[in-house]
């Protein structure tokens, strides 16, 4: 039998998807603090968790991020919130589902069996962790070419993509223009090194705090570029 954690601080919500998911088989516990409910889910064995976005102590996002820092087990967020911002911001944290106020709770139930199951497959599967470079606040997930910065995914062209992986896989290397040219664009530098400065100004603006002082990607005046660790 499943075992679920619900963290949420609205006892009549709590209440009405425990009974609907216990009718549907699942062991369900209910913690309405994010502080405690944090702790219960970093430190007990649960299989997936049920997590409210607004809560006292600490806010779901909190509790995502340090739950993605050490398990892979399923998350659902749920929230009053209907931002798109607040979505994003929650699935990039790591969030498996976000779910929006008020929802059916057999659509809740629907969703929680998708993911017990999809999980269940890919354990028994062995399939592999996907291949994730993180520096210093950045995070890039090559087998899904995802990038986040600071928690928020951020969208890429493939070729911006393709370069800032190319540069985060070679920290601390200075390399000429040429070379990006080359290994990026998989062609001989034919004079448009103007394209790849062109990228690298795109790239700091979705990846900088201030890009006239870069803390990423550096300029070697007369070298190229260096991705700074």
């Amino acid at each position: 039998m499943s075992k679920l954690l619900i963290i949420e601080d609205e006892e009549s919500i709590a209440d009405l998807e425990k009974d609907y998911l216990e009718l549907s088989g699942f062991e369900v516990e209910i913690e309405p603090r994010g502080d405690i409910g944090m702790q219960r889910a970093l430190e007990e064995d649960f299989d997936l968790i049920i997590l409210d976005l607004m809560l006292p102590g600490v806010d779901g996002f909190e509790i995502c991020r340090n739950i993605r820092a050490k398990k892979d087990i399923p998350v659902i967020m749920v929230s009053a919130k209907k931002d798109d911002i607040d979505k994003i911001r929650g699935l990039g944290l790591g969030a498996d589902d976000y779910m929006t106020k008020p929802f059916s709770p057999s659509e809740l139930v629907a969703r929680v069996k998708a993911h017990l199951a999809r999980y269940e497959r890919l354990v028994g599967s062995g399939v592999q962790e996907n291949e994730v470079i993180e520096i210093r606040g950045i995070k890039i997930d090559k087998t899904a070419r995802r990038v986040w910065v600071n928690g928020e995914e951020k969208a890429f062209t493939s070729k911006e993509y393709d370069l800032l992986t190319f540069l985060a896989q070679n920290p601390n290397h200075v390399g000429a223009k040429e070379e990006r040219f080359s290994k990026i664009w998989d062609m001989e530098s034919i004079g448009d090194i103007a394209t790849v400065t062109v990228h690298i100004k795109k790239i700091r603006e979705k990846i900088e705090f201030n890009t006239a002082k870069p803390q990423y990607i550096e300029t070697i005046w007369g070298v190229g570029y260096r991705f700074k660790v």
